[in-house]
């Protein structure tokens, strides 16, 4: 039978709709629906945000977005409002789909001892890398690993410690620890005026590259260094760090008159100490604060320091991860603050310096002039051996049109016999100090007592990461003396609780310019901020200058203040002193 055009048209209905009839027993209103059960609990009508449960665990949406973890949680195993009469819409799933399921390879591994006590083989990371991302001391870490003794200062996760079990990340139960709030090295005055703020990345760019120095003129005298103290101690005994009361002076660039004759003679534009002029070589690795008074007459500037300055005491673990606590911050073991492991410090330096020496008046070094500061009259203690040498070094640009010269008073300790020339060498004599390896603030050191023998590099290593800028200035003060040799004394506590007795255990000698290398120590970029310094000050007007380093962050600032700032400071204590005395007398 042949179907036409004309009898499909005639065969459509005659009303307006057509299709399917519609019957009225599933519309409420005419509204379909379809029925649920008493059970079922209304929820949303459509969820976007949900999976189905067959795809858990192959990387769907809840694996990629895993902030909804819970919320996903919570709302598969909520009804979904008509689940009850699913059926009627539901879809027949195919039986190899209904069937499939994932399976799992991975071996789940448990913690195992090995055979026996030190059996088997058990691959560890040195800290918490595991076996393919280890570290080794003193190296670069994973920006994710706590390495063994891994470097700190460069990112923010390389905060290792110094043996196995103890590295971590940054931040780990440190997320809630306060910022610590140092306070300044001096009071910062309403008059006073800020002219320069300068951070340590701009500093850390600077470069200039200078000759090795020449010498002016020397004074004082030096003893001859005992050789026994670079033996290692016989087993079971001790060498004690013992008191030794000898004159030394420290005094400051304007306060010298050896300087105030070299500047009236135009010898140099620049006058500074070893001591002054290596904290702002080193001044990036500081993290205390520190401060200089710049003075600028006659178109001379001398580098000088306060009366009671910082820059006289020795720090301890300045650069540690975890430095030592002030009192304020928690710390409740007085003899381990800042304050008192600093005058600690110094007091082992002045002793350690004179005791390993071979006082002889007979066999010493005279240097050409006598110690200029000392008094025989007046002083009751006898001189130490110290030499004083006073070198000049050329800091000229091209395109200067005169030359810009810098004079530095540095130091000498000792003097030695090279065991193959038999020249004469000298040598600068510092000391290293160990208060307590288990007490907060140790930075992770090691047992010097048992270590420092076996190893000896890796003690060192620790040190040279807690106390970068204190070896930094004494390998920079090593070499503006043009010293042959730097002595370092190993010094500890007698018992971790007596501060004052202590054993001296080792002594190294280090070539310093070797020292500094190791260290990642540029002079070049010390050069470099001297002379930016210098030339902020020579573009200013004559007068008195300030320059701090800010207690909690990493840079400089530059105050103009007025000139007789710390002289009234002074004077006033003498009027105080002379009050008092006056008192006592009535």
């Amino acid at each position: 039978m042949s179907l036409s055009l004309s009898s499909i048209v005639t065969a459509l209905p005659s009303d307006e709709a057509w299709g399917p009839p519609t019957t009225t027993d599933a519309l409420v209103d005419g509204v379909p629906y379809a029925p649920y059960s008493k059970g079922d609990k209304l929820g949303r009508m459509a969820d976007w945000t949900t999976e189905g449960k067959d795809r858990d665990g192959r990387g769907g949406r809840q694996q990629y977005n895993r902030n909804y973890r819970a919320a996903d949680k919570f709302l598969q195993d909520q009804q979904v409002y008509g689940a009850g009469t699913s059926s009627l819409f539901a879809v027949q799933v195919a039986e190899d789909e209904s069937s499939f399921s994932v399976v799992d390879n991975t071996r789940t591994s448990t913690k195992t001892r090995g055979f026996g006590r030190g059996g088997g083989t058990i691959f560890r990371g040195r800290g918490r890398g595991g076996r393919d991302q280890r570290g080794g001391r003193g190296t670069f870490q994973n920006s994710r690993v706590g390495g063994r003794g891994g470097q700190q200062g460069y990112l923010y996760d390389q905060r290792g410690g110094a043996r196995g079990g103890r590295g971590r990340r940054f931040g780990w139960k440190d997320y809630d620890k306060p910022q610590r709030n140092r306070d300044s090295s001096v009071n910062i005055k309403p008059e006073w005026t800020m002219l320069e703020e300068i951070d340590f990345a701009r500093l850390l760019k600077l470069n200039l590259e200078t000759s090795t120095g020449e010498d002016i003129d020397g004074y004082g005298f030096l003893y001859y260094y005992d050789r026994s103290y670079d033996k290692p101690p016989v087993k079971n005994t001790e060498r004690k760090l013992n008191v030794v009361d000898r004159a030394a002076y420290n005094v400051t660039t304007s306060s010298d008159p050896i300087i105030q004759d070299l500047a009236e003679k135009d010898e140099a534009t620049i006058f500074a100490t070893d001591n002054i002029l290596s904290m702002l070589m080193c001044a990036p690795r500081s993290v205390y604060s520190w401060d200089l008074v710049i003075t600028r007459h006659n178109n001379k500037i001398y580098l000088d320091k306060r009366d009671g300055s910082s820059l006289d005491m020795v720090s301890v673990n300045e650069n540690a991860a975890d430095a030592p606590l002030e009192a304020s911050e928690g710390n409740k073991d007085s003899i381990n603050f800042p304050g008192a492991l600093a005058l600690e410090a110094t007091f082992i330096n002045h002793n350690f310096a004179n005791q390993t020496v071979m006082e002889s008046e007979t066999s010493k070094l005279e240097m050409q002039h006598e110690n200029p500061f000392y008094n025989p009259s007046e002083e009751t203690e006898p001189l130490a051996s110290k030499a004083y040498k006073y070198r000049r070094f050329d800091l000229s640009l091209e395109k200067d049109e005169d030359p810009l010269h810098l004079i530095v008073r540095t130091e000498i300790d000792a003097v030695v016999k090279n065991n193959i020339s038999g020249e004469d060498q000298l040598l600068t004599l510092k000391a290293l100090n160990e208060f307590d390896h288990k007490a907060q603030g140790s930075g992770g050191a090691l047992d010097w007592r048992t270590k420092l023998t076996s190893q000896r590099g890796a003690v060192v290593a620790t040190e040279m990461k807690n106390n970068s800028c204190k070896l930094a200035r004494w390998a920079t003060q090593a070499i503006l003396a043009s010293a042959d040799v730097m002595k370092l004394g190993f010094v500890s506590r007698a018992s971790p609780k007596i501060p004052d007795r202590h054993v001296i255990l080792g002594v190294v000698g280090y070539d310093p310019r070797k020292f500094a290398e190791q260290m990642n120590l540029n002079l070049a970029n010390g050069w470099g901020i001297v002379r930016t310094i210098v030339d902020m000050c020579r573009s200013m007007k004559d007068g008195k200058y300030v320059l701090v380093k800010d207690p909690n962050k990493p840079l400089l600032r530059l105050y103009e203040v007025p000139a007789g700032t710390f002289e009234e400071d002074e004077g006033e204590g003498v009027e105080d002193g002379a009050a008092d005395g006056e008192a006592e007398d009535e």
